[in-house]
């Protein structure tokens, strides 16, 4: 299988960093609008057998992309950008004739009347707009596959098909017991991204219902996190697994918690409050003269990188998805889950956790695509694909997951 992996940031490199151990992959293209960050991440490697190359390339440059995906003869593009950029790769990758897979999907826009109430335009609404035409050109675009959505979805799907007849709610839920040494403030993720989905209205999903969005941080709820976590206030976020799901699942009810903390809602809200959430570009004075810049742009520059923290973090990161319904006639719940160690994953990845965790799931479904395990046409989400290879797969890697049976 040839790669090109657009987005060479921390999830980016620990992409090349699991991939390059396995050996599924003939050549991967690592390119970034900043060359020298998808220098950086080949470098970094042992590739003897010169499996990966840099390039630099714009995200937003539909010919451009189109041009690599030819001249390198890819047969995947995997796109590690922040969903800004989703709609122009995936575009290219259709257009070139390469199957797709990303880690968020394309962005929503608020409902203009009734933004806590109704849906306006969902996240992936503009991919699957596309489906015919992904289906008539026999490629599959595979969206939200990294860990959350991802491996909740595989989670779910898992679910479905072993544990339970029926599903009264698929709940993904996320938590940590990460510090980084040295800040008061530095997200172990990328900022844009954490920002676009925590102040947007959440989604939530009922069967008798459909859609409907509620407001930001809604529903706390306090959830146990297992491996030495513990208790952690989880409340809604808008998120992918919450428009994925129900397409393919029946569940009377989805919905996505994070953990996210007094404080770090707090943060959050002073950011809205003060409109530096905002993409929209505003004037503002530079030394040669009024420049334009998007406070969220700033807000991100002025904090640490997320890449950069691994050897400042302490602590696990867990992603799951607790499943309530029956099974032979009785109640049951249980909890799928995926813990990783921020001390393990620097030792043996020099990745922090979080976006390791991330970065571990593509490429197991690219491995699963390239050995025709997973065949499909179309815009799919995780699980619409059979989930035992997939989790099968996660163990080989080293990363096993975890099943906690619930009261």
């Amino acid at each position: 299988m040839r790669v090109l992996l657009v987005g060479a940031g921390g999830v980016g490199t620990a992409v090349t960093r699991i991939a390059a151990r396995r050996g599924f992959l003939s050549h991967m293209v690592v390119a970034d609008y900043d060359v020298t960050r998808a220098e950086a991440a080949v470098a970094a490697l042992d590739d003897s057998e010169g499996r990966f190359s840099a390039r630099r390339l714009d995200a937003t440059d539909e010919e451009a992309v189109r041009g690599l995906l030819a001249e390198e003869n890819c047969d995947v593009l995997l796109n590690a950008t922040d969903p800004r950029f989703v709609m122009p790769l995936f575009r290219s990758a259709l257009a070139a004739g390469a199957h797709y897979v990303d880690m968020a999907m394309s962005l929503s826009v608020p409902h203009p009347t009734t933004p806590y109430e109704q849906c306006g335009v969902k996240l992936g609404d503009e991919q699957f707009a596309l489906s015919r035409e992904w289906e008539r050109a026999d490629r599959l675009a595979l969206v939200g596959m990294g860990v959350e959505p991802g491996l909740s979805d595989v989670f779910a799907r898992y679910a479905a098909d072993e544990l339970f007849d029926e599903i009264e709610e698929l709940g993904v839920r996320d938590g940590a017991n990460l510090t980084v040494e040295g800040y008061d403030f530095a997200p172990s993720f990328s900022i844009w991204t954490t920002i676009e989905e925590c102040l947007n209205p959440p989604v939530v999903y009922e069967k008798d219902r459909g859609w409907f969005t509620t407001t930001p941080f809604s529903e706390p709820e306090v959830f146990d996190f297992p491996e030495g976590i513990g208790p952690v206030e989880c409340v809604n976020v808008e998120h992918e697994e919450v428009l994925l799901m129900p397409r393919w699942l029946d569940a009377r009810r989805v919905t996505f918690k994070y953990g996210l903390g007094d404080d770090f809602i707090a943060k959050l809200k002073t950011l809205h409050a003060l409109g530096l959430d905002a993409t929209a570009k505003v004037t503002v004075p530079g030394a040669d003269g009024p420049v334009q810049v998007s406070p969220r742009d700033v807000v991100a520059a002025c904090l640490p990188d997320p890449a950069t923290l691994g050897d400042r973090m302490k602590g696990k990161t867990c992603a799951g998805t607790w499943v309530k319904g029956t099974k032979d006639g009785a109640p049951r719940e249980v909890y799928l889950y995926h813990v990783v160690d921020n001390e393990w994953t620097m030792r043996e990845y020099g990745s922090q956790a979080v976006v390791w965790q991330t970065a571990i799931n593509p490429v197991i479904a690219l491995e699963l695509l390239a050995n025709g395990t997973w065949k499909a046409g179309g815009v799919l989400g995780p699980e619409a694909l059979p989930p035992q290879p997939f989790l099968d797969l996660l163990g080989e890697y080293g990363a096993p997951w975890g099943l906690r049976e619930e009261g």
